[in-house]
């Protein structure tokens, strides 16, 4: 009898520590990482390789910079946000919602026109889209997406916003655009160069002219309502190491050389 309560007992105070381990990780070693949608694809491999070395939970959730934005703004639970665009970071560091000691400048990007695999459209240059056969184009919606703000910016440089607005389809992030120029549902589209080569059913027409908009850098740095900052600056350091830029040069990225968790310049 004594061996079965002392078994009991045993058992009882084992999965007590099972459940006050589990407790314990959910509440200081878990990160959520707010992204832009194109980051999708790197950020799941490089968060992959990062939970191999370490006993962390972390969890991302990829949409519109803009619309990220706003869920800080509004109090999200979350610790580290990586922007499409300089000008969702500023927001935020303005409002001293971010550690401003903590944002870099992480990656660069390059804005371009795809047009479906198959299509026969001879287009091959931004000012083709003014063209008559170009019925409908699709952008992101340049009010909260970077991609469409970057849009918005080459065609206005290049005297034709007024113009493409008219067959224009705004897209909530950068994904669904390329979306509907693989399904077909838009003649052609602007997007990031990552994203049009992460896709075989679209192929790259052209590059933003050069001087047509400012460079596409991703910044990231901590949410200063983080509840885990020990945590979050360690992943924000791994975006900075070897392994991670062979991950986001792979995709297509560039890596912005700077010192670990420096001071992004404000634009």
């Amino acid at each position: 009898m004594k061996k079965l309560v002392f078994a009991l007992t045993m058992t009882i105070f084992a999965t007590a520590l099972l459940f006050t381990g589990c407790k314990k990780q959910s509440k200081t070693d878990a990160i959520t990482i707010l992204a832009a949608a194109s980051l999708m694809d790197c950020m799941d491999e490089i968060i992959g390789l990062y939970k191999a070395e370490h006993p962390v939970f972390v969890q991302a959730s990829y949409g519109g910079s803009g619309a990220l934005q706003a869920q800080i703004e509004e109090g999200v639970d979350c610790d580290i946000f990586i922007s499409a665009a300089q000008k969702q970071m500023n927001a935020l560091k303005s409002k001293n919602l971010m550690l401003e000691d903590s944002c870099i400048n992480l990656l660069e990007n390059k804005i371009v026109l795809i047009v479906p695999k198959n299509s026969a459209l001879e287009i091959s240059d931004f000012k083709d889209v003014a063209q008559a056969k170009i019925k409908m184009i699709g952008l992101g919606e340049p009010t909260s997406v970077p991609v469409g703000q970057y849009s918005q910016e080459v065609f206005t440089n290049l005297g034709m916003w007024d113009d493409v607005t008219k067959k224009a389809n705004f897209g909530q992030d950068v994904r669904t655009v390329l979306a509907w120029v693989e399904s077909g549902d838009v003649d052609c589209g602007v997007v990031y160069a990552t994203d049009a080569n992460s896709s075989a059913k679209v192929r790259i027409v052209s590059e933003a002219p050069e001087g047509s908009c400012k460079k596409v850098i991703y910044p990231a740095g901590i949410v200063k309502n983080s509840k885990n900052i020990s945590a979050a600056k360690d992943f924000l350091l791994f975006l900075q190491t070897e392994k991670a830029r062979n991950v986001f040069e792979k995709h297509g990225f560039s890596t912005v050389k700077e010192s670990p968790l420096a001071r992004s310049e404000a634009n």
